[in-house]
């Protein structure tokens, strides 16, 4: 059974290894990452939120609900246009047990290349919302939370309320 890994673990701060095997016990994994995902209504997880040091993540595109399982992804282009939205983490969560929420700039588009829990080689370019959720599962796999893209005022709030949880 995994279980979800909350800011100030040090493994969210760590870079995941790559992935050498893709056999039944990650498929398990990655299945069991997406019910943990749904049961807390979040757009996406990474493996090491769940104590994983290893590069793979789950997401789904909120507009059509499609599923994707990255194991190994890598963005290769970054638009050079950004757009800033509300941006939370599972892992990142207040004093009423929910994420908080702050304001992020990122790249509005990213193509990724990854390889699907059958070992087939996918790529893909994604765009708004979509972009926004590989990008941030993406920086938990070379330990980066969102939190560190905040100005330090920002940042501090956050923490505040993450403090409160505690």
């Amino acid at each position: 059974m995994l279980k979800m890994h909350l800011c100030g673990d040090p493994i969210l701060r760590e870079v995941a290894t790559p992935v050498e095997t893709i056999d039944d016990d990650l498929r398990r994994v990655l299945a069991e990452m997406v019910k943990i995902m749904d049961r807390q209504k979040g757009a996406g997880l990474a493996a090491p939120q769940v104590g994983i040091l290893k590069r793979f993540i789950v997401m789904r595109d909120p507009g059509t609900n499609e599923l994707f399982k990255m194991i190994n992804p890598k963005i290769t282009a970054r638009s050079d246009g950004k757009i800033i939205m509300e941006e939370g983490c599972l892992s990142v969560l207040g004093p009423d047990d929910m994420p908080v929420f702050a304001d992020v700039a990122r790249p509005s588009t990213v193509e990724i290349v990854w390889t699907d829990e059958h070992g087939a080689p996918q790529t893909a370019e994604f765009s708004g919302n979509v972009a926004r959720i590989v990008q941030h599962e993406y920086d938990h796999l070379d330990g980066i939370l969102f939190i560190d893209y905040l100005s330090s005022v920002k940042r501090e709030m956050v923490m505040r309320k993450v403090k409160k949880r505690k």
